[in-house]
């Protein structure tokens, strides 16, 4: 009998790198997972890592996974790629680095910006966002390289995304994935293609279209695996390599929102809330949402910028306890977590979390707040009262995004570290009065990416047969009417009120101290 046609999606992210086997149904049969140095930081602010580095732990984590299941290496009939965003690369003439990457963690900014036309100017100047383009123009890394860097600039032959370099070690060929844009490069997001010539977004960083990757839409082939590419990541010598998109658009796919009442929550390190939108809708005012891994549709994305991060944060240094009895029982450590929930009543004894959150452009000062009543001192309450900030904001993000679309919300599907919680999900269901359904793998954007190269091989003729067969759920939490009722009287008298009342605070921070405003 032929063998099912299997393919291998390989997810590059901030914090790990893994390789994954899927079949047809969207099981996840393999994986092999290497923990990344996430990045060095020279300076304050600085968030940088060798392009190589990101190539070589790849390669080596395909190599362990046929070590480990050597069964499936030669069952693989195509390969996606899905990637951190916003992360650029600068290269030469021959596609060596000239420097390290500048990650989208990064936070330097220029001050020697290009010229603009008059007319955008005048234009920007009556809408009120001058101050927008300027921060644009300052966090684009190439006006960066270009001021600090200029003998670095002058070589430059290739600006890339890590994923368009990643990708050009896989085919030997400069392409990379609509899906994957999203950063400061002269992307048209309404158009989902490079800005045409003339656009302003060529003023924003002086990159030429010659320094560009050529882009196609996700499930269309990119390229073939090079010789060099075969023997890096022990797969033959021409499979073919289709494209995929961000790791966060691949989410949103993987977890099977494809319609656009259907609202993704991730829960990892930056917690985000997508829907898919068929329509250009801008989440935000003359913000514009991200590319979807489906072609010509759109995620309008809303961020929460340290999302999981404060669970990461908060077990560092509050979650001894767990992490020891965690090592024991061969468990992570998050899943202890679940009976600290239960020990703290909804609405954590009157402690609120204000998360640093990021919907837009301009980000609110300060990192965040925490405000207590009554007993804060015990870890329960903390750990509480970090998980329903996280929802308070989403469900904030959720609203914004409705008002802008016109289409109301009506389930949640949760991907993410956080979503392997039953506890976080039915606390996800409660502060947003509506169903949750946990996608049957944590593994959703390796599975965005399969659905991608199986739409690319044939296998599916539509995304939508393809998310029918390849995606399903877990577990569904439906909302408790008591918890409902609580949480919308905090939400709606407490949290929503507290940027407000505390932002005079922040700026008198940051005025006092000279803290910075990103």
């Amino acid at each position: 009998m032929e063998k099912e046609p299997l393919v291998l999606a390989i997810d590059c992210g901030t914090q790990s790198v893994r390789a994954m086997v899927f079949d047809t149904f969207g099981t996840l049969l393999a994986k092999q997972q290497i923990a990344l140095q996430a990045y060095i930081s020279p300076q304050p602010g600085w968030a940088e890592q060798q392009p190589d580095y990101f190539w070589q732990q790849l390669s080596t984590a395909c190599q362990q996974l046929w070590q480990k299941y050597p069964e499936y290496q030669s069952q693989i009939s195509g390969l996606a790629l899905t990637c951190q965003r916003g992360s650029v690369v600068f290269l030469d003439q021959q596609g060596i680095p000239l420097r390290t990457a500048i990650l989208w963690l990064d936070q330097r900014r220029a001050t020697q910006l290009l010229p603009l036309p008059g007319y955008l100017k005048c234009g920007l100047g009556l809408l009120g966002l001058s101050s927008t383009l300027t921060y644009l123009q300052s966090k684009a890394q190439a006006n960066w390289v270009r001021q600090y860097q200029p003998e670095i600039w002058n070589k430059t032959a290739y600006v890339v995304y890590l994923s368009g370099y990643l990708l050009y070690k896989l085919t030997g060929e400069w392409v990379d994935s609509t899906g994957a844009m999203v950063g400061y490069l002269p992307f048209d997001y309404k158009r989902l293609q490079w800005a045409k010539t003339g656009s302003w977004r060529w003023s924003l960083a002086g990159i030429t279209t010659q320094q560009l990757s050529t882009l196609y839409e996700p499930g269309a082939l990119l390229g073939h695996l090079s010789p060099q590419a075969a023997k890096a990541i022990g797969l033959k010598v021409g499979l073919p390599v289709f494209a995929a998109a961000s790791d966060k658009a691949c989410e949103v796919l993987g977890a099977g929102a494809l319609a656009s009442e259907v609202a993704c929550l991730s829960y990892g390190t930056t917690a985000t809330i997508n829907t898919i939108q068929q329509k250009y809708v801008e989440p935000i005012r003359f913000i514009p949402p991200y590319p979807a891994a489906i072609p010509k549709a759109y995620n309008t994305e809303i961020m929460v910028y340290r999302g999981f991060w404060m669970v990461s944060w908060f077990k560092r240094e509050f979650g001894k306890e767990e992490q020891l009895r965690a090592k024991e029982l061969g468990v992570p450590a998050e899943k202890l977590f679940d009976e600290l929930l239960a020990k703290s009543p909804p609405g954590a004894m009157g402690l609120t979390l204000q998360p640093y959150w990021s919907p837009a452009l301009k980000q609110p000062f300060g990192k965040g707040a925490i405000i207590g009543f009554g007993d804060v001192h015990t870890r329960a309450h903390l750990y509480r009262a970090i998980v329903e900030g996280l929802a308070y904001a989403l469900r904030a993000g959720k609203e914004q995004m409705e008002a802008r679309s016109g289409t109301a919300i009506k389930s949640i599907r949760v991907s993410g570290g956080g979503a392997q919680s039953d506890a976080v999900l039915q606390l996800t269901a409660d502060i947003f009065d509506l169903p949750v359904k946990r996608p049957h793998t944590v593994e959703t954007s390796g599975l965005g990416a399969a659905i991608n190269a199986y739409v690319g091989l044939g296998v599916y003729s539509t995304y939508t047969e393809a998310v029918s067969a390849m995606t399903r759920h877990d577990k569904s939490f439906l909302p408790h009417t008591e918890n409902v009722k609580l949480y919308n009287a905090l939400y709606g008298k407490v949290y929503k009120k507290m940027f407000g009342r505390l932002r005079p605070l922040y700026k008198n921070i940051q005025q006092i101290t000279g803290y910075p405003s990103y």
